[in-house]
């Protein structure tokens, strides 16, 4: 079993024991099991999943941190919520709005990333909940 800790500025998301984690770095997905080798990552936006009791576990994020010591992994994210937790139509209003911006503005501009980190969120919010169980 793996000690898992998922953790936003804002509360402790996730301390529990998992069989398994999933999740997406810069160099892509990655998968930790029991054993796994010391390990230090960045997150990027997109989902994280952990299977417990033979269920998958999915969540949103917004990118962050994830360290793996003596099987226990900590991701440190900026945000994160589960599948169940997505207000699905303002994840829609929010794409929309950021692809509208985005079609506005220069890619030189300096609002540029912001508008295209919100994008991302955003589908990755809508993504997320897609599965909830």
């Amino acid at each position: 079993m793996l000690s898992l800790e998922i953790i936003t500025p804002r509360r402790l998301l996730v301390r529990e024991e998992v069989e398994m984690v999933e999740a997406r770095g810069d160099f892509g997905e990655f998968g930790i099991l029991p054993g796994h080798i010391k390990f230090l990552t960045t997150l990027d936006i997109g989902e994280i999943r952990y299977v417990k009791g033979g269920k998958t576990i999915h969540l949103s994020t917004g990118g962050g941190f994830g360290e793996v010591v003596d099987d226990r992994v900590t991701f440190l994210v900026n945000t994160a919520e589960f599948a169940e937790e997505i207000d699905v139509d303002r994840a829609k209003r929010i794409a929309e709005w950021a692809e509208s911006a985005l079609k506005e503005i220069s890619t030189d501009s300096t609002e540029y990333k912001l508008f295209e980190y919100a994008l991302l969120r955003a589908i990755a919010r809508i993504s997320v909940a897609s599965k909830k169980l």
